[in-house]
């Protein structure tokens, strides 16, 4: 990978950048040393967090449903989220270089904009298969099936490829300046490093975020509105059980679009000041921890499944003692 190409972004006059450097948080070693403990543990959590979800749901029947095939899908898109950025991350709070070569950078770049694109189009999936579920259940089973759930997430992902990479190749930037005041590569603030007229850009990020957020979240908004239309009608008994299906879903979109619109729909002057390198931190580190513990902590399949787990797992230990 040279370096005159940068996510369709062409250095057309500077082929002197063969590295990108990223100037991160801070160059204070004893704040890195905090931000690196809180850091390792978030992705540890994450990890570990994502990581159970998937093997619950891999090796329990009883999470052979729909809705937890798409949690997760969920998860796995969370995993590519973390581990593009955090081992990164971690290894530059004690770097006085922060050096990324351009292919490091163009794969964030890559994973980043596509986990963006199909989280947002997942989650409004996750919307319609509760909105199946609550409102229309006779007909579950017959309008939710397999076949048509593995279409969904196919449709999902090569959407989110159209509408986010494909496009990105035919916006050619020249640029001037190779440090990026982020702690990774992030479509926003690699803009900023152009020497041209980037008024462009900002219309085409602007038209592909409502694309790809705020069509999205209308859609969701709609599968609520007439999820409590219909639970409303239900018996106060049978309430709390089809809202408690959903309180998880809606906790992680208010996390995730609050996070990520406020940074794609702020003014632009965002782009260069520190206010959206941190506002990244919210849905590209804290979001895919949280997840995981937002469904398990409310969803009662998935605790019962994770306890059922660790009590095996806890027996056949005690069994090799």
């Amino acid at each position: 990978m040279s370096a005159e190409t940068l996510h369709g972004i062409e250095l057309k006059n500077l082929t002197i950048f063969t590295e990108y450097i990223l100037l991160g948080f801070t160059m204070d070693m004893k704040i890195n040393l905090v931000l690196f403990i809180l850091f390792l543990a978030i992705y540890i959590v994450t990890t570990v967090g994502n990581g159970l979800i998937i093997f619950m749901v891999i090796t329990n029947p009883k999470l052979h449903k729909p809705m937890y095939f798409f949690l997760c899908m969920l998860s796995i898109l969370d995993l590519g989220y973390s581990s593009t950025v955090l081992p990164k991350l971690l290894t530059d709070l004690f770097s006085t270089e922060r050096i990324i070569s351009p292919m490091a950078c163009l794969i964030q770049i890559y994973v980043i904009l596509f986990v963006e694109g199909s989280e947002c189009q997942l989650l409004t999936v996750m919307a319609y298969d509760r909105y199946i579920a609550i409102c229309r259940p006779l007909h579950y089973s017959v309008l939710m099936r397999w076949s048509f759930c593995y279409r969904l997430v196919s449709l999902v992902f090569i959407s989110s490829f159209m509408l986010t990479i494909f496009p990105s190749t035919f916006s050619p930037l020249t640029m001037c300046y190779n440090r990026i005041n982020h702690f990774m590569c992030e479509m926003l603030a690699i803009i900023t490093l152009s020497c041209e007229d980037i008024s462009y850009s900002e219309r085409n990020i602007f038209f592909i975020s409502f694309i790809t957020l705020l069509l999205p979240l209308m859609l969701i908004l709609m599968s609520y509105a007439a999820i409590i239309s219909s639970v409303l009608k239900i018996r106060s008994a049978g309430r709390s059980k089809a809202f408690s299906t959903c309180t998880s879903h809606l906790g992680v979109v208010a996390l995730y679009f609050g996070t990520v619109m406020l940074m794609y729909f702020g003014p632009s002057s965002m782009y260069s000041t520190d206010q959206e390198k941190y506002s990244s931190i919210f849905y590209v580190i804290v979001s895919p921890m949280l997840n995981p513990l937002i469904y398990s902590l409310n969803n009662r399949d998935v605790k019962e499944s994770l306890k059922k787990f660790f009590t095996n797992f806890t027996q056949k230990c005690s069994l090799y003692e």
